[in-house]
């Protein structure tokens, strides 16, 4: 049901015509993709035995960590080549190809299911604080966040319904979400850790290729070239990451793997305007050595912090924090981006001397209108340079915090 309500959606995405339908049917859509990833782990940790889920949470990442290479590829080919309604519409016959293989092939890890009462009220006031949530991430930026008051009665309903949905779950005898499982304290550091990390992770995934499209001069293609070899050492390190589980504790290896990805954002930090492909390129394949030592050690800590019938509800808080914190990352790093850019352009301006280069333009046979052009282009593309310096430093802390919090899980025992 997930994966079609998720081709469908993707469909209805792909023939809108204007930004709110757009933003609406991106909330839909995730809400139907939101159970795939939690219940592909539950239905994973069924089918294998309990001493070889290491490897096949490894598998499972193996899968997810291609995203990085064929997505950014796959996207700005389609950017490039056809209409961009094209990127939603490649989504329905993957959707109905894995739609037919989960019926077919997957029903015989289903367990014994119970008639229970559903939560209606808990799953009302989760789709209204999400859904009030997700629409001001997507549109706080065009709207310029609270200066605009359709954002600031979105934050009201959000923060609102969110206390409202804590009070009412927490008190719930059969809750839509069980919050339960934060009581465990292993559960609940790994969580923060990994929604950290991810927030992290994802700002860099987003601006890097904004960067070096606007200003840069990259085709989208190419774009997608330079980012994309985050998933090549990932994929490769995967199946590596699982036979080091075996020897060590997962939280040496989730601390090593954010601290990897934190070092990644450093090497980010020197960039500048001049940078040449292998330059841009190199630190993503670094980063994606380690990926692996990121999702997969957690996925086991976390899980393993719990009792084996709250599985499946600490995978499905798992899954949204994670998206939340992507979402959020997200929003808040194209925000400071942009403002960064400004107090950037800003001292540039208030300390160049620009009399040496105006004088070779105008030697050069360019006019007074085209020198300015010039200028407050090159002007431009060295603010935005900085503040993708800017952006990765901050990445850098928020993956230093993320893997020394994650000592604070006490050693698993299952």
């Amino acid at each position: 049901i997930s994966i079609i309500g998720f081709g469908i959606f993707s469909f209805l995405c792909g023939v809108s015509r204007t930004l709110d339908a757009l933003v609406l049917f991106r909330v839909l859509q995730g809400l139907a993709g939101g159970p795939l990833m939690p219940l592909s782990q539950v239905l994973l940790l069924r089918i294998f035995p309990k001493e070889k889920a290491g490897v096949g949470l490894a598998i499972w990442a193996m899968t997810t960590t291609t995203a990085p290479i064929l997505g950014p590829i796959l996207g700005g080919t389609i950017s490039d080549s056809w209409p961009w309604h094209c990127i939603f519409f490649i989504t329905i016959p993957v959707a109905a190809t894995c739609a037919f293989g989960a019926m077919r092939l997957l029903a015989s890890s289903e367990t014994r299911t119970e008639k229970m009462r559903m939560d209606g009220i808990g799953l009302a006031l989760m789709l209204l604080w999400i859904g009030a949530l997700q629409i001001m991430l997507d549109l706080g930026r065009e709207h310029d966040w609270f200066a605009d008051p359709t954002i600031i009665a979105l934050a009201v309903i959000a923060a609102v319904g969110l206390i409202v949905f804590l009070a009412w779950e927490l008190t719930e005898d059969q809750p839509i979400v069980d919050l339960r499982v934060f009581r465990h304290r292993g559960f609940t550091v790994a969580v923060a850790s990994l929604s950290f990390a991810f927030a992290a992770f994802f700002a860099s995934a987003v601006i890097i290729p904004q960067w070096l499209h606007t200003s840069m001069g990259y085709t989208p293609t190419w774009a997608g070239y330079a980012t994309a070899f985050t998933g090549v050492a990932a994929v490769i390190m995967s199946p590596i990451v699982a036979k080091l589980s075996t020897r060590y504790g997962p939280r040496a290896l989730v601390c090593f793997g954010i601290l990897w990805l934190g070092m990644t954002s450093l090497l980010r930090v020197h960039w500048n305007s001049g940078a040449d492909f292998w330059t841009l390129a190199f630190p993503q394949l670094l980063q994606g050595v380690g990926m692996p030592f990121f999702f997969i050690p957690l996925t086991t800590l976390a899980l393993a912090a719990v009792e084996p019938r709250e599985t499946a509800a600490a995978a499905g808080v798992m899954s949204f924090l994670r998206t939340m914190a992507g979402a959020i990352g997200t929003s808040v790093s194209a925000t400071m981006w942009d403002n960064s850019s400004r107090v950037a352009r800003s001292e540039i301006v208030s300390t160049m001397n620009t009399q040496g280069t105006s004088d070779a333009l105008a030697a050069q046979g360019f006019s007074v209108d085209q020198i300015r052009g010039v200028i407050a282009q090159l002007v431009d593309r060295e603010a935005m340079a900085v503040a993708t310096t800017h952006i990765f430093l901050i990445s850098a802390v928020v993956f230093a915090f993320a893997a020394m919090i994650i000592w604070l899980t006490p050693r698993p025992t299952r």
